[in-house]
């Protein structure tokens, strides 16, 4: 065997094995970059252009204060305004994490979280549920800083012996306390009415 040929299989040995790292790299820097923005897409706003917007379909996005978390969304799709700092979501779910340890479930047609404030305008087929009752309302505000979930709008709060209505409601996620506000119906239980 020439020299030549040894100096010439030992290149292509060389080429060789240096495209397969290299492919190898770049195979596990996409699936690497896939999951870490498929888990939170909300790291790849961003990279988008001052006054841009993305759209995203399925998105998950987690609110948490001190390593406590707060809230947790999920939507069919999401629109991000770049200009006016907020994220356009349809078909969502919102569940809130109280104080005491317990959940409130929030399902609407579409909602705007103010990136900015973190809080949330919500509306279309509300209803907001926990263990105890059941809310049903069109549109609903929440407030981050003070996590405050309100209602201006007429609700219907029914729970296992009553079923009110008022003309607003705020529900404090601190407390976890519901004020009917306004014009109040309803009945408690078999016997008492309001």
């Amino acid at each position: 065997m020439k020299l030549s040929n040894i100096f010439s299989n030992k290149k292509i040995k060389i080429a060789l094995i240096t495209s397969i790292v290299i492919t190898i790299t770049v195979i596990f820097g996409v699936i690497i970059g896939y999951r870490y923005f498929s888990k939170k897409p909300e790291r790849m706003l961003p990279a988008v252009l001052d006054g841009s917007s993305i759209s995203l379909e399925r998105i998950s996005q987690i609110s948490s204060k001190n390593g406590i978390m707060e809230w947790s969304l999920e939507a069919r799709s999401a629109i991000y305004s770049e200009d006016k700092k907020e994220a356009f979501f349809k078909d969502l779910t919102v569940t809130f994490f109280t104080k005491d340890n317990q959940e409130v479930y929030l399902s609407a047609d579409k909602g705007t979280l103010k990136t900015e404030s973190g809080n949330i305008e919500i509306n279309g087929n509300v209803v907001i549920k926990n263990n105890d009752y059941m809310l049903k309302t069109g549109k609903i505000n929440y407030d981050n800083k003070k996590r405050i979930i309100q209602s201006k709008a007429p609700v219907e709060l029914t729970g296992k012996s009553s079923n009110l209505i008022a003309s607003s409601m705020a529900i404090d996620l601190n407390t976890n306390k519901a004020e009917l506000i306004g014009k109040v119906d309803g009945i408690f239980g078999d016997n008492l009415s309001l």
